[in-house]
């Protein structure tokens, strides 16, 4: 395997990073994901305590959140789990809107046989509702406008294809790769990035031709930021593709103010990144040159509380490209308790068997 070269700058010295192949299968029986205490847990029950059969039961604290990652701490537990066939797991589905302490699954057997995946099965917990509930916050507020996931490059690649999921079953099908739509079947959606066009020396319309001519069954969306002048750029362009024109991203940084305002009395708003007022001065330049069917795009920063904003101004935005606000907001964080101990209520203070009548019991094997 190569070998990853990390320059330690504060040292002044390279270290080397043996890049190891990591069965992952293998891992999490192994418990190499699990908190270490509850490996120690099963050895010792194992040693001194086998055979009780505990009920544990997990849960979380926020109310009118969108539930995600069940299924996937079902399969784990099928898969992982020692004895799994003698597991009883009830459980809530993926897409199910739950309330603060509402068990989601339960999960009874010998704890040697399950409690070391305690911890796994939180994070994946909290992970995918977290997204799941994001999402769903977003689309609520976005209404009839569509949002696509920009998520892909707000975190460590791994989470793509989880996180992809999650997205998806909020309600979202619009995603940047291929891996974010792997479980669901989607694909990647892409435009014309910036890349391009620094590779043709910041001339937009030579960018767009090659773009293309590469794909000329596509309409062209182009991000038109480059040169921080979305306006004439725009126009520039759209005069240039005519119809080939499909839509144009806006994804100005928050760190800059577009050179339509150069001229301009900025004194009454912010004019930096991605403003309502740059928004409504393109829609009015494309609608007055003949563009009405060019549609507008937006990205960069963009949260449930700004594009809720957006709406009730009714900011001529057709489509919203959301990343950060998806993935980097843990909101939902879920616990796993152990509440019962050989058919009787066992649990800690403060803490006890919450009941449910939404539970439905999964079988084995679920297929």
């Amino acid at each position: 395997m190569e070998v990853l070269e990390i320059k330690l700058k504060e040292e002044g010295k390279i270290s080397r990073l043996t890049n190891k192949t990591f069965n992952f299968p293998d891992c999490i029986k192994d418990g190499f994901f699990s908190a270490n205490y509850f490996l120690k847990t099963r050895k010792i029950v194992e040693s001194n305590e086998p055979n009780h059969i505990v009920t544990m039961q997990w849960f979380q604290r926020r109310e009118n959140a969108m539930l995600c990652g069940v299924d996937e701490a079902i399969a784990l537990l099928h898969t992982f789990a020692k004895n799994p066939e003698n597991l009883e797991i009830l459980a809530l589905k993926d897409g199910d809107v739950i309330k603060a302490n509402e068990p989601v699954l339960k999960v009874t057997g010998k704890y040697e046989d399950f409690g070391y995946l305690e911890s796994v099965i939180d994070g994946i917990l909290a992970r995918r509702t977290s997204v799941a509930t994001n999402v769903m916050e977003v689309l609520e507020v976005a209404k009839d406008t569509p949002v696509f996931s920009m998520a892909d490059r707000q975190d460590d690649y791994l989470t793509q294809i989880g996180d992809g999921y999650a997205t998806y079953v909020a309600g979202i099908t619009r995603v940047s790769t291929d891996a974010q739509g792997l479980w669901w079947g989607g694909k990647g959606m892409g435009t014309m990035p910036h890349a391009l066009i620094q590779i043709c020396g910041g001339d937009v319309c030579k960018a767009a031709d090659i773009y293309h001519n590469t794909y000329p069954n596509e309409k062209v969306t182009a991000l038109i930021d480059y040169n921080n002048d979305v306006i004439t750029d725009s126009i520039k362009l759209a005069k240039h593709l005519g119809p080939v024109l499909g839509a144009l991203r806006v994804d100005t940084s928050k760190s800059l103010i577009d050179h339509y305002f150069d001229d301009k009395d900025t004194s009454g708003f912010d004019p930096h990144g991605v403003c309502k007022e740059l928004i409504f001065a393109l829609r009015e330049e494309l609608d007055k040159n003949g563009f009405n069917y060019v549609k507008i795009i937006v990205s960069s920063s963009f949260s449930k509380e700004k594009i809720a904003l957006w709406k009730s101004l009714n900011v001529p935005v057709d489509m919203y490209g959301v990343g950060t606000s998806f993935v980097n907001n843990t909101t939902c964080g879920f616990t796993g308790d152990l509440v019962m101990l050989d058919g009787k209520e066992e649990a800690k203070e403060g803490r006890g068997n919450y009941p449910s009548d939404r539970l439905e019991k999964v079988n084995y094997p679920i297929y």
